[in-house]
């Protein structure tokens, strides 16, 4: 005769198996899981020391400026010297450079903001008419070592909350 079908508890392994692998199987993505997030981690969190090693500056000024005189920058934060008002790049590489500022012109109705290196020359340049416009630069320069970048304006102005960052972006030369 033919016999229905047994349930699954009779068989080899039945449902106490079945569920035996399952939680076998779920307890090994666990651990899998958990060793990846341990690895990871390090990974993740950025690291002091290495961030110390990646060339940086910020700088803040407010104050006036003379003309035909550099203005007398001096950095907030990083590692990046400043000598004589000037910004010396540590070494060779791509700077990502970002200025931001507010001009206030004195007696002129317009004026030249300039930022200029030792050896390459002009590296940026912007007029500014009329008094209290702002100025905006965003941009990545192929910078020298040693070489020392100026910040110049032609004629006096107030500079109002001058934001300057330069940050070497290809740090595996320095």
């Amino acid at each position: 005769m033919h016999r229905g079908r047994e349930p699954a508890e009779h068989w080899p392994g039945g449902q106490a198996g079945n569920t035996l692998h399952l939680v076998s199987a779920v307890a090994q993505w666990i651990l899998l899981l958990a060793c990846l997030v341990y690895l990871g981690i390090d990974f993740l969190r950025p690291s002091a020391s290495q961030s110390a090693k990646v060339p940086w500056t910020h700088i803040r000024y407010t104050g006036r400026s003379i003309e035909g005189a550099a203005v007398n920058l001096t950095a907030e934060l990083g590692p990046i010297q400043i000598r004589n008002g000037s910004i010396v790049i540590p070494c060779d590489g791509l700077y990502l450079v970002s200025l931001k500022s507010s001009i206030y012109l004195d007696k002129e109705d317009w004026l030249k903001l300039t930022l200029q290196g030792t050896h390459e020359g002009t590296l940026w340049e912007q007029i500014v008419q009329g008094s209290g416009r702002t100025v905006n630069l965003t941009t990545v320069l192929y910078l020298f070592q040693e070489d020392s970048i100026t910040l110049w304006t032609n004629s006096s102005a107030s500079i109002w909350d001058l934001s300057f960052s330069l940050v070497l972006i290809n740090d595996d030369k320095c």
